[in-house]
């Protein structure tokens, strides 16, 4: 995103497909006025995704787009592209959305579409990255946010944080401390979506602070 800073309050969709713990903490930064921007719908493609309760309890409209009720992926995301249209949505956040995207609905948001991956990209793209970085015996874990193209966790790095991998660390207990950090990295970088602070040249997101700051 280049351009001066927003000066009408933005609205982003967030896509999930369970418990939607980092869109939680996105609607919440949002209320508390940390990201200048509205949550405008929270969508599904699970009935029973849990984190529609939780948006529901914070009054953030929510939809379901049952992925299993479509022929393919592109009818489906056809239809959430009409949930995100009549919501007004001009930024998707993925935020454990379990679907790969396809090509129609990255055209229709162009440099709009955000992702966060518990691992630091390019290393362990892909599920259960926590339990990859495990196995492969590293010191140094972290997730990072990127844009969103039409190869899985391939998108353009926006930023990353790094999270040390201790000794006596499972699955679980690096998961939780990764996860702490996914919602402290996800608001800071709608923060600076919507203040015009990103600038994208080709894979390489360069964060301009502005002059006055």
């Amino acid at each position: 995103m280049t351009g001066d800073p927003v000066t009408d309050a933005g609205r982003f969709a967030v896509l999930i497909s369970g418990r939607g713990s980092n869109m939680l903490s996105l609607v919440n930064a949002a209320r508390a006025g940390r990201i200048p921007a509205l949550p405008a719908v929270v969508i599904a493609n699970v009935a029973g995704a849990q984190g529609l309760h939780a948006a529901r309890d914070l009054g953030v409209p929510t939809a379901v787009v049952e992925h299993q009720a479509s022929a393919n992926r592109r009818e489906h995301d056809g239809k959430v592209l009409e949930v995100l249209r009549e919501h007004d949505a001009d930024l998707v956040c993925l935020a454990g959305y379990m679907r790969l995207l396809s090509p129609v609905f990255i055209a229709a948001y162009p440099g709009r579409i955000l992702n966060i991956h518990p691992s630091l990209l390019p290393a362990f793209p892909g599920p259960d990255a926590q339990r990859q970085a495990l196995e492969h015996g590293v010191k140094i874990s972290g997730c990072t946010v990127h844009f969103v193209d039409e190869q899985l966790d391939h998108g353009p790095v926006v930023a990353q944080a790094a999270v040390p991998v201790k000794d006596d660390d499972d699955e679980d207990l690096l998961s939780a401390r990764i996860l702490e950090a996914e919602h402290r990295l996800y608001a800071e970088v709608l923060r600076r979506y919507y203040l015009g602070h990103l600038v994208v040249s080709g894979r390489r997101v360069r964060i301009q602070e502005p002059a006055d700051e």
